[in-house]
């Protein structure tokens, strides 16, 4: 077996979130640097806390955690508890975590890694807004050589958005912060609502999490439980999308995905579509092309090895 792949996830739990990062946490292709958060779906200190909790439910307490900004970069913050609950979390039981934080800024800490670890042999994970990215090229902008790859869930296009007619909610929390990221040269891939609302928890999907029985496959199937009304009353589906774990499964199993190469900017000035992917599918701009952006997925391969992986927890 080859060197597993490094990454770093900077996330905003979020059930789909604790998804995701129970999917990196099951799977030995991956070692997860560290975990950073950011202000997103629920205000920092709640997304610093449930990261914890999320890690204490697997048993990995070794991964540490690093709380970054608790902004966007210059907007007020808005945060989705209409979503995810008060705690961002809802859905079981949550305890008060142990382990601790790390005294070290995430942003600190993403520029640290990426010049400590050979070049080309990171990849970033971000699966919230993407001020803690933007923030670290501002800072230190040599490090965007330095990244293999940044994999984000963010955007639509033929799906519109989800916290407005235009825009999906990672981006629209931080329109500059997205900007910023595509123009950073950064090769990066997008995982946007055109793929995510294609992988939806149905009941039977849900039910071989629940067959599993170890304690994250508990945990996340009460998350999902919680987390699904939202969008069953919303899209009339039967099941919420899950987004966020798209993007380590990209890691996993790039088959499982399809897309194409395309410019993409974001609206930062509109106020009727801020946060606006403005994506080039049909190649009419001329404009280079920043992102890889995915369109279609194989969801019951990735709810396959969603199941698997929780499973090895």
């Amino acid at each position: 077996m080859s060197e597993p792949r490094k990454i770093i996830i900077d996330t905003d739990p979020g059930q789909d979130d604790a998804a995701a990062i129970m999917l990196g946490l099951g799977s030995p292709e991956l070692e997860i640097l560290g975990i950073t958060t950011v202000a997103g779906n629920v205000p920092l200190s709640r997304t610093s806390t449930n990261a914890r909790i999320i890690l204490e439910f697997c048993g990995r307490t070794d991964i540490k955690v690093f709380a970054g900004a608790d902004r966007p970069i210059a907007r007020p913050l808005v945060t989705a508890e209409h979503v995810h609950g008060k705690t961002g979390l809802d859905g079981p039981e949550l305890h008060e975590p142990q382990m601790p934080l790390q005294p070290q800024h995430a942003v600190d800490f993403i520029i640290e890694t990426l010049k400590c670890e050979a070049a080309g042999t990171v990849t970033l994970c971000t699966l919230g807004p993407l001020t803690n990215i933007a923030l670290a090229l501002e800072k230190a902008p040599e490090i965007a050589g330095r990244v293999r790859e940044l994999v984000m869930m963010g955007g639509g296009f033929f799906e519109g958005g989800n916290i407005t007619p235009a825009a999906e909610f990672n981006v629209y929390v931080d329109p500059e912060a997205a900007a910023a990221v595509l123009k950073s040269g950064i090769p990066i891939v997008m995982m946007p609502l055109d793929v995510t609302h294609k992988v939806l928890t149905l009941k039977s999907r849900v039910e071989k999490l629940r067959a599993i029985g170890n304690r994250p496959a508990k945990a996340l199937v009460e998350m999902l439980e919680f987390f699904e009304r939202f969008d069953v009353e919303k899209y009339g589906s039967d099941g919420g999308p899950l987004h966020d774990p798209t993007v380590i499964a990209y890691l996993l199993k790039p088959d499982l995905f399809s897309g194409r190469d395309c410019n993409v900017e974001v609206e930062t000035a509109s106020p009727l579509t801020a946060g606006m992917t403005v994506v080039d599918w049909w190649q009419v701009t001329g404009r280079r092309h920043n992102a890889r952006v995915m369109k279609d997925i194989d969801a019951d391969g990735f709810f396959a090895l969603l199941a698997e992986r929780v499973g090895r927890l």
